[in-house]
């Protein structure tokens, strides 16, 4: 009897230290191909989550868990295929219960399990609000259906203005698209953030979730095509942007275009060198952010 004892300890044990090792939230080792050279970006604190959808990771977030929102999230582009997919908002178990499967669940209808409420946003955050579900890792910059569905995950969101999702946002996605489409000869990885407030930050549903004054994003693409036009030389093999989400911002980050249409009027996206972004990350994190290894750089 002592002896199947024993056995069942050993067993129970080497299973959740195997169940541990392989959980999805608080590790990017199993999902490393969603950054360049394996590195992820440094300088930022959060909780690290291999986004997983149908058994398959998909892409990794750093998630801050007092915000309720992501940090950032790190993909590989893939020229995009078919349109936006119909599909249900999504949660990520493991935030709630660590032992849970590491697949993302789509919100059930009816009561919704209060552990999963107190962990992360859920659908009833936004609802009623001034603001749209932004994604960081935007669906249209994969190929295939279901990594396109993996996206609309609330860890993978943040509120987001629709002047600006909608708006200048969602023109900077589109011509990444383009550019990367047309110019990029291999992988290309991205990063896309968001930036806090420095002081007086909004939130949705009485201090639930953090609204970002700023949202960003920085490509890393080290093969590319030489016979770059003119207006793109500049912008291989890494380039970034900030997109303002308050329109009453001050302008020292992203001055505002008395140009840009009425509806989109305060929610500028200004494109800059990663060097410049970093420099901007800095002095609102006070501390060194690097987003990609060696600046995206091609040497060992």
């Amino acid at each position: 009897m002592a002896h199947h004892f024993a056995l069942a300890v050993f067993i129970l044990a080497f299973t959740g230290f195997w169940s541990m090792c392989a959980a999805d939230v608080g590790d990017f080792a199993p999902c490393l191909e969603s950054f360049y050279r394996s590195w992820p970006p440094k300088g930022l604190v959060g909780t690290p989550i291999c986004q997983r959808y149908q058994n398959q990771y998909r892409f990794a977030t750093l998630y801050s868990r007092p915000r309720r929102t992501p940090w950032f999230s790190a993909y590989l582009y893939a020229t995009p295929e078919g349109k936006r997919p119909h599909t249900f908002w999504k949660y990520e178990p493991q935030l709630a219960y660590p032992g849970a499967d590491g697949n993302m669940l789509s919100f059930p209808l009816g009561h919704l399990d209060q552990n999963v409420v107190e962990s992360q946003g859920v659908e009833l955050d936004y609802i009623n609000s001034t603001y749209s579900r932004g994604h960081l890792n935007p669906s249209l910059h994969h190929k295939s259906y279901k990594d396109r569905a993996s996206t609309f995950t609330l860890t993978n969101v943040v509120p987001q203005m629709a002047g600006s999702n909608d708006g200048p946002w969602e023109a900077l996605e589109q011509n990444v698209n383009k550019t990367l489409g047309t110019y990029c000869l291999g992988d290309t990885y991205i990063v896309t953030g968001i930036i806090p407030y420095q002081s007086d930050e909004p939130w949705l549903r009485n201090h639930r979730v953090a609204v970002p004054e700023y949202i960003w994003s920085a490509y890393c693409c080290p093969n590319y095509n030489n016979s770059l036009p003119k207006v793109l030389k500049d912008a291989f093999p890494t380039y970034a942007a900030i997109g303002r989400n308050d329109c009453n911002s001050t302008e020292e980050i992203v001055p505002v275009s008395q140009q840009t249409k009425k509806q989109f009027r305060g929610y500028d996206v200004r494109k800059m060198p990663l060097e410049t972004l970093e420099m901007y990350l800095k002095d609102r994190f006070k501390t060194v952010v690097s987003v990609f290894y060696e600046q995206c750089s091609q040497s060992n």
